[in-house]
């Protein structure tokens, strides 16, 4: 029996990357999981049966659109129906764009608030009453560096990853004494196809090789000049679904290198 047999996960952004990493490593600990995120048909199915076959649990797959919040609501509606609990939760979407301020379209601002703090919200907002009712749980909210410490042209990244860490923060003082604890991950770079697909179009616009991008660009800021890897995030999203980490809340849990040490 795994330690999160009979328990149930909900994990947005998670057809790929980090947040796919999150769903596997609790599949592998017994969990079922509901994925969440953008792709081929094929390729979600593709994964989700993957995680079936691979663990011997169930895996559902919600198409929620994390800029509308009854989507959202729907797709925790979906875990407690198909599961009869949502009993962790993960907010892992989220997207990127980099612009200065002044030229930083609005539409993009709304859509990073959205996707990568609202969405947030709104889970949260509906998974709670469960996990009261249940007097156990586990919300764990994918940050960033970009929690801790700036960068430039990133002002809607950076606005929004603050942000989970205060709604992070806040969250844990309110269900403190239900058995729910709420924490955030914050990694550095990590190396997922989205970092993989950067390189070639930085190599030109800098003029650089690969190995300069990597090594210049990217890991300018890891004192460790080595990515995070998908199965590290992971394993760290495990151990706090774990009763070890029971004392764990309100916490943001940097994975990055040694980056905002600096």
């Amino acid at each position: 029996m795994g330690t999160l047999s009979g328990k149930t996960a909900v994990v947005t952004g998670s057809t790929s990357g980090i947040g796919l990493a999150y769903a596997r490593a609790f599949a592998s600990a017994g969990a079922n999981v509901v994925i969440n995120g953008f792709g081929t048909p094929a390729d979600i199915e593709k994964e989700r049966s993957k995680i079936e076959s691979d663990f011997k649990v169930k895996a559902a797959y919600s198409p929620a659109d994390m800029t509308k919040p009854a989507e959202i609501a729907g797709m925790i509606e979906l875990g407690e129906k198909t599961f009869g609990s949502v009993d962790i939760l993960v907010n892992n979407a989220g997207i990127q764009f980099v612009s200065p301020i002044e030229d930083f379209p609005i539409e993009k601002w709304d859509a990073i608030i959205a996707i990568n703090l609202s969405s947030a919200f709104h889970a949260i907002r509906a998974a709670v009453p469960g996990m009261k009712k249940r007097g156990w749980g586990r919300i764990i909210n994918t940050a960033s560096a970009h929690s801790l410490v700036a960068s430039p042209f990133k002002s809607a990244y950076v606005s929004a990853k603050h942000g989970i860490a205060g709604l992070t923060k806040t969250v844990a003082l309110e269900v403190a004494t239900h058995k729910i604890t709420c924490n955030c991950i914050s990694p550095g770079y990590v190396w997922t196809p989205l970092v993989e697909k950067q390189i070639p179009d930085t190599m030109k616009a800098r003029n650089m090789t690969k190995e300069q991008v990597i090594n210049d660009v990217l890991l300018d800021a890891q004192p460790t000049k080595e990515f995070v890897t998908v199965e590290q995030v992971a394993a760290l999203a495990l151990f706090l679904c774990g009763d070890d980490a029971a004392q764990i809340t309100g916490a943001n849990l940097s994975i990055d290198g040694g980056w905002t040490a600096a």
